[in-house]
């Protein structure tokens, strides 16, 4: 008896491989990352863009929280600034109006508090891209005068005189006078008097007229010019330019 099996009784297992056909493309499957590649990539990825907004904040806009009332009405509590720290490149400076940051060391704090190495370095790296109050000796104000102008409080109405011209600060706090405490002051060359908005919530150039400096800001102690709020989304946008100013004349003069 022919025990050879037919053909449709072979195992199919035991078959020769079909060859493709031409022009067919047969697929394979990638082989997937393993987990140890895909975390030291998502981790080079993070270091990479944490060093890009660091530099960006230390050397083109910084991120800056509004920690105190003494801006209102033009910036409130938990604004979030964007500070630009090319505004005075190239020789410019900051001009009357200019809503600034600056360090206060040697004119609004004599001497910086001690902190923990690590933990005021974490913290500084935290208020630099906004997400923690500001270091103690960073603060936010107006410059009301430049080097060479006289600053006056008050004239016969209660305002400012900068150079001998009444100034109308259309951006005080409501109900706010420009200022309670008399003050007749000639600005030196390189240095700033700085005024808060909320001229009965703020500590400023006024109150450090005894100290060493008498309150004068150098001007290379700016950090940057405030030009835009970035948050909340309800106050997002640039800050209004003030008119305060363009009447105050030239810097110059002294005491009468």
């Amino acid at each position: 008896m022919d025990t050879e099996a037919k053909p449709s009784e072979r195992d199919c297992s035991s078959a020769p491989a079909k060859a493709p056909e031409e022009g067919s493309r047969s697929l394979r499957i990638p082989d997937l990352p393993t987990p140890a590649i895909s975390w030291r990539r998502t981790a080079a990825l993070g270091a990479a863009c944490a060093v890009f907004v660091l530099l960006l904040s230390n050397y083109v806009v910084q991120p800056f929280l509004i920690p105190s009332g003494s801006m209102e009405p033009t910036l409130r509590v938990g604004d979030r600034v964007l500070v630009n720290k090319l505004a005075y490149g190239s020789g410019s400076v900051p001009q009357r109006g200019d809503v600034v940051v600056f360090d206060g060391t040697g004119s609004f704090v004599q001497e910086p508090p001690r902190k923990n190495p690590v933990t005021g370095l974490m913290h500084s790296v935290a208020a630099s891209l906004g997400l923690a109050e500001p270091v103690e000796t960073d603060y936010v104000k107006r410059v009301v005068g430049v080097g060479g102008d006289r600053v006056v409080c008050c004239d016969e109405r209660g305002r400012i005189e900068v150079n001998g011209r009444p100034v109308v600060e259309n951006y005080l706090h409501p109900g706010d006078a420009p200022s309670q405490v008399r003050f007749d002051i000639v600005v030196p060359d390189g240095k700033l008097w700085m005024m808060g908005d909320h001229r009965s919530n703020s500590r400023d150039s006024r109150d450090h007229l005894g100290e060493p400096g008498g309150g004068m800001v150098p001007v290379d102690m700016v950090i940057g010019r405030v030009d835009w709020i970035g948050w909340p989304p309800s106050r997002l946008g640039s800050l209004p330019d003030s008119a305060a100013f363009p009447a105050a004349g030239a810097p110059g003069g002294g005491h009468g």
